[in-house]
């Protein structure tokens, strides 16, 4: 069951906003209590001040651990209350329910950036999609199709191709009138798509395959979530590892990179400097842009390359930000 938008998106199916309710009748009560026990610093003072007045005058141990229970409880409460705090900033998009398809199929490779900025974009905007693992050696999943690149996404029987170009037709499917918030004609996104498209997508083949281990280490990825026979598995693990590892010192020379690792962290910063301050490109909220460039980063982020990326970087406090955002996915299991 996937988890709703908000408590007040009055367009959320049924499923989903009893789970909200639930949810927010939790952290109400934590609210209530927070009120009752905890206001900051002002609390804490009070308890310090209480347990230090019991202990000097003699007083009962145990007065002093139901205050030192109680302490613990308000921080507790805090607690909650800026996770909801953090939950509502970042919740998803809601979409009206009836401009959303009754079936959307995702043709893809699991480690494909291209197919993971589709992903994100649906997950954002929860919208539920099925997804067909694609046999990257033979294709069979998409023979019926003309194109023989992913993504491919079926919506209601209509073929859709060309990840950015996809994103822009399912934007306008569930926007039709172009007034809803997800409509944003800004010259900034535009150009920050273009940017993943053009130069950060660039980065990441070198660096996943810059050496024998790392390249191991992403198709051990690529097999353990892609389409394979227990034969092909091994044939493309090691056999794609070694052939990689040489396709990228090419693809090293065609973009003119000289360091993988430091073009890749240029790279994350060119991207944090064009957010100047704020939580995302699109303000409070995720744009595409921002979608785009999570979407692509996310198959990386938490091998080696993307946890260097992440460590010797500014990027990692906004791909967490998108990871709160993002949320769950919507993908409907087989």
């Amino acid at each position: 069951m996937r988890r709703a938008s908000t408590l007040a998106a009055t367009s959320t199916c049924l499923s989903r906003a009893i789970l909200a309710s639930s949810e927010h009748h939790q952290y109400n009560s934590l609210f209530h209590a927070a009120s009752s026990y905890a206001n900051a610093g002002s609390s804490r003072r009070w308890f310090s001040t209480s347990i230090r007045s019991i202990s000097s005058s003699g007083g009962s141990p145990g007065a002093a651990k139901v205050l030192l229970s109680m302490s613990c409880l308000a921080a507790s409460v805090a607690a909650g209350a800026s996770l909801l705090a953090e939950k509502e900033a970042y919740a998803k998009e809601p979409v009206n329910l009836d401009l959303i398809p009754k079936e959307i199929v995702l043709y893809q490779y699991e480690s494909c950036p291209f197919c993971n900025k589709v992903k994100a974009f649906l997950d954002y905007y929860d919208v539920p999609y099925k997804v067909v693992e694609v046999n990257p050696l033979s294709k069979k999943e998409i023979k019926w199709s003309d194109y023989k690149k992913v993504p491919i996404v079926l919506v209601d029987g209509e073929q859709l191709q060309d990840s950015s170009a996809i994103i822009d037709q399912l934007r306008n499917k569930l926007s039709p009138n172009k007034s809803n918030s997800l409509v944003d004609n800004d010259d900034e996104e535009k150009k920050w798509r273009r940017w993943v498209d053009d130069h950060l997508v660039h980065m990441l083949s070198p660096n996943i395959y810059r050496n024998t281990s790392e390249a191991l280490e992403f198709f051990d990825y690529i097999t353990s979530n892609g389409n394979f026979s227990f034969t092909e598995k091994y044939t493309v693990k090691y056999g794609g590892a070694a052939a990689m590892y040489f396709v990228s010192k090419k693809l090293k020379k065609k973009y003119n990179i000289t360091d993988e690792r430091t073009a890749l962290y240029e790279a994350a910063e060119t991207w944090v400097d064009a957010l100047d301050g704020r939580e995302f490109l699109g303000g409070s909220k995720p744009n595409l842009a921002d979608l785009a460039v999570f979407g692509v980063l996310r198959p990386i982020r938490y091998l080696s390359s993307g946890k260097d990326m992440v460590e010797h970087t500014r990027i990692g406090e906004w791909y967490t930000r998108m990871e709160n955002a993002v949320g769950e996915s919507s993908r409907i299991k087989a």
